[in-house]
């Protein structure tokens, strides 16, 4: 079994699970949809091996292209607060942050 992904502390060290870490970074919606499309894949190998890595090379690419649109619509939202001089929360920020933590832990994880 893999091990759970970790975020950490601003020192490098694992931090504790927060409600970031525990929010999916896609809504289910999504995440169902991505994952039928690997199931896709995978059940394409036996009779297209090739075929199917190229899927995969691309159902990771799309994946990660929303992930990046994700991260920039949150970077936005905060950014048009800011702009029209509006105070972000101290909340809004902390909870920001600790879900890039919580993202960037999962990309270190081993």
């Amino acid at each position: 079994m893999a091990d759970e992904p970790r975020s950490f502390s601003p020192e490098g060290q694992p931090a504790a699970p927060d409600e970031a870490s525990a929010q999916p970074i896609f809504p289910e919606h999504e995440a169902a949809d991505f994952r039928r499309s690997w199931e896709g894949v995978q059940a394409g190998f036996v009779d297209e091996p090739r075929r199917a890595v190229e899927d995969a090379d691309h159902l990771v690419a799309a994946t990660m292209k929303r992930l990046a649109e994700t991260f920039a619509e949150e970077r936005s939202r905060l950014e048009s607060q800011w702009d029209r001089g509006d105070d972000v929360s101290t909340e809004e920020l902390r909870l920001a942050l600790q879900r890039y933590r919580a993202f960037f832990g999962r990309l270190l994880a081993v």
